[in-house]
């Protein structure tokens, strides 16, 4: 650690009209509360590089208590580690974390004072654990993955902060490690796939001494949680380079130790799916909010041999007996998939074949265009269904479901029509003793 290289204002393209509005409430109440507030991370690199920010994180000097004083509108989450969410309106939310360290071996504690377990013995050999504890804007920093996720803008000087070198990378296109990249592996194998994913979206090259840590210890990333996993698939599939990251970690065989039929089945009908995506993505400033678990899953496993249908299977030579074992189901690899998007997905699935047929009545489509699923159906055919013209037709039928009147979902659609009615059930006596039946 040593001196921080400052980059002022007047050096540097980080504008405050590039910043969300919101992220800058939070920023000056902190600074007004005199904490020292910095914005952190990937959207300082974002706004270094041009680009739009995903999300805009603060680092404080302020406890995450003393973060809640300030905001009505916040809550304190995490177990090991607390974090602020200062929250603006339903879904929108801006993290505030207190700056942290790196704690040596040893220095672990997990929840209510318990020491971590030893690294070298069964219990703890799963992975390094690495807890946090407060700390400094540089100890935060040299905690940070990488050099070009380690700057910081300080809204108080409007000035950028470099501990790590990450301008240089940044200028460069490469992806360093911050520390020895096959220690920092191991302790977050996750790390592995960041890494990958990074140099995919970014158009930038790994440092040769983290391309071989991946190289060496890729199959310690089978060792994180497999939710863990999937939520970084589902973040690399909302990204809009789906396509190129996918390519990127099977190239780098990241893919073999978790979901051995990805790997395997990663061909031209997986990248022609993942493609669609991306291409729909890119229609999008941000991420639409169609693109739900169920049609991301889909997207990756369909090209699979998931088809939305249970094998059949009739013995031994019969027409199910050869139906792949590692078609895609309640599993992927080590990763539970979730049972309701599986089942949202199969619905999807059997609906697609309605919406290919234009010849259907009127009626039946409008009552398509009325199911729960129809939505997410309907996304899945404009991204996967290579049919335009059928895709306009429907959001036709769509907009006039929506704005009929409640009153007129059973109505005719088309002049002369009469809407159909639906028979009454007879309601069936109550039987009592003594009664006769025949009567």
């Amino acid at each position: 650690m040593g001196v921080p290289r400052i980059v002022p204002r007047a050096e540097h393209t980080v504008s405050r009209k590039d910043i969300d509005p919101d992220a800058l409430k939070v920023l000056y109440r902190l600074l007004q509360g005199n904490y020292v507030a910095y914005l952190v991370g990937g959207s300082v690199r974002d706004l270094l590089l041009g680009r739009k920010p995903k999300d805009f994180d603060v680092g404080t000097s302020a406890h995450p208590q003393q973060v809640k004083k300030l905001f009505r509108n916040c809550w304190i989450i995490g177990r090991r580690f607390r974090l602020a969410h200062v929250r603006f309106g339903p879904k929108k939310v801006i993290e505030v974390a207190t700056f942290r360290r790196q704690v040596q071996p040893g220095e672990e504690i997990v929840q209510d004072g318990v020491p971590a377990p030893d690294p070298t013995t069964p219990a703890g050999e799963h992975l390094m654990h690495r807890d946090n504890t407060f700390g400094t804007p540089e100890e935060d920093a040299f905690r940070r993955d990488f050099t070009i996720n380690a700057l910081f803008y300080d809204i108080a000087t409007f000035s950028v902060i470099d501990y790590v070198n990450g301008l240089d990378d940044l200028r460069a296109g490469v992806i360093r490690s911050i520390g020895d990249p096959e220690v920092r592996f191991k302790e977050d194998p996750v790390r592995m796939m960041r890494a990958v994913s990074f140099a995919a979206r970014l158009d930038f090259r790994l440092d040769p001494p983290v391309a071989e840590a991946i190289r060496l210890h890729r199959h310690e990333i089978s060792k994180s949680a497999p939710p863990r996993i999937l939520e970084e698939y589902y973040k690399i599939l909302r990204s809009g380079y789906a396509e190129k990251t996918f390519r990127a970690l099977a190239a780098a065989g990241l893919l073999e130790p978790i979901a051995p039929e990805l790997h395997a089945g990663a061909d031209e009908k997986l990248w022609r799916s993942l493609a669609a995506l991306d291409a729909y993505r890119s229609r999008f400033e941000g991420v639409p909010e169609n693109f739900t678990n169920t049609l991301l899953l889909g997207s990756m496993i369909v090209p699979l041999g998931f088809s939305g249908f249970p094998q059949r299977r009739h013995g031994a030579g019969g027409a199910g007996a050869d139906a792949p074992p590692s078609a895609p189901g309640s599993r992927l690899g080590s990763l539970p998939l979730a049972r309701r998007d599986v089942e949202r997905l199969r619905q999807i699935l059997g609906l697609q074949r309605r919406l290919h047929d234009a010849s259907a009545h009127p009626r039946v489509k409008q009552s398509i265009a009325r199911r729960g699923i129809f939505g997410d159906a309907l996304a899945w055919h404009e991204i996967h269904g290579d049919a335009p013209d059928s895709v306009e037709q429907w959001k036709a039928i769509q907009g006039e479901v929506s704005t009929a009147p409640a009153g007129e979902a059973g109505a005719a659609t088309q002049e002369g029509d009469t809407p159909l009615r639906r028979r009454r059930r007879r309601r069936r006596r109550r039987f009592r003793p003594g009664q006769d039946r025949r009567s």
